[in-house]
């Protein structure tokens, strides 16, 4: 046998960084990742219907996100942007914690903005829509709750004993 057993070995701290996150920061982790696809896939033809009129903002942008969610290069961008927020800030619980309720209140006050923003006007510079209104009202909702709810710390198990802390 040529190899070691220290060889065979995960390098130090892998396994460690998945196990050491709190239930908040991995929610916040799978959310900032979900936020980066949708902002990718916005730029995506064929996922992106009305691709040749996609504007850099405003509701000239004739573009839909599934063919259902209206976009444009600024609002894609944001997702994108929102996204690596929600990867920085969950490497904390604090900070995980702060990016779910925050988030979701900015996407409750987009729910608001949406609802009274004349759709044809200069002000509807994201630009939304009907579906993107009832979208965020789910995530402002979700998130905040999300934040709100999930606990900062890890869980014990009560399997014999055992703990999800590291050891070391």
């Amino acid at each position: 046998m040529t190899s070691t057993s220290s060889e065979r070995r995960r390098p130090v701290g892998a396994h460690r960084a998945v196990e050491a996150r709190t239930p908040v920061q991995r929610v916040a982790l799978a959310v900032a990742v979900v936020f980066v696809v949708v902002g990718v896939l916005g730029f995506v033809p064929g996922l992106t219907t009305g691709y040749d009129t996609l504007a850099l903002a405003g509701p000239e942008s004739e573009a839909m996100l599934l063919g259902l969610f209206q976009v444009s290069i600024l609002h894609n961008v944001v997702h994108l942007l929102f996204g690596v927020v929600g990867w920085a800030l969950s490497r904390t619980a604090p900070g995980a914690r702060a990016f779910l309720v925050g988030g979701g209140i900015v996407y409750l006050v987009l729910t608001v903005y949406g609802w009274l923003v004349d759709r044809d006007s200069a002000a509807n510079f994201v630009p939304l829509n009907a579906a993107d209104d009832w979208l965020h009202l789910a995530l402002g909702v979700g998130l905040t709750a999300l934040g709100l709810r999930l606990p900062p710390h890890r869980r014990r198990s009560t399997v014999r004993g055992a703990t999800n802390t590291p050891r070391g």
